[in-house]
């Protein structure tokens, strides 16, 4: 798609719960240093990182972007097809996004670079946060899958044998860059029993 010295990542954050799995994901994009990161922060997600992630400041997470996107300006780059890039993730992905996204409501930059990046075919991985789901969620979801989202729920694994929190969170970024193809090594993999 882009340049295969230096890929082009979008990342969305939405006010759902669990910021820590999509702060991974840039900091291992960032770590990467061959991918420019192209970053969405909703209202709701700044909130959510007041909140949920009390360490980390708006500006932290911006600057662990290249380019960062005023969910406001649906004029900016993503919005159009043109802006070739080798892939976005919504970590974490509210049900509000994700319910906008499947009903085709792109009122805001964050989902219409989504609607944008499934109608290019280009790989959009969604990471819903919210449990339990009930059966519209599941539709909701469902339809995301059909329209040809990925969708990564952040689930707890064990096979890597976690110790701590931050390896739980780990192997959920993983499993997000893992569909975005992009090498990384937060998480050992499985290698049979």
């Amino acid at each position: 798609m882009t340049d295969a010295a230096r890929r082009r990542i979008v990342v969305g954050l939405s006010g759902a719960s669990a910021p820590h799995v999509g702060l991974r994901v840039l900091e291992a994009l960032r770590f990467r240093g061959n991918v420019e990161i192209h970053l969405i922060v909703t209202k709701g997600a700044v909130r959510t990182l007041q909140l949920e992630a009390p360490g980390w400041t708006l500006a932290q997470v911006r600057a662990l972007a290249d380019v960062v996107h005023d969910d406001a300006d649906l004029a900016a780059p993503p919005s159009s097809g043109s802006f070739l890039h080798d892939g976005m993730a919504i970590v974490p992905a509210s049900i509000r996004t994700c319910s906008a996204l499947a009903a085709g409501i792109t009122g805001s930059l964050l989902t219409r670079a989504a609607d944008v990046t499934l109608k290019e075919r280009r790989p959009l991985v969604l990471a819903p946060r919210e449990s339990p789901l009930h059966l519209g969620h599941l539709r909701t979801l469902t339809a995301l899958a059909e329209l040809g989202a990925a969708i990564v729920p952040p689930m707890l694994a064990m096979y890597h044998a976690p110790t701590t929190v931050q390896d739980l969170i780990d192997h959920a970024a993983g499993k997000v860059l893992d569909l975005l193809k992009v090498e990384h090594d937060l998480f050992r993999r499985w290698s049979g029993g």
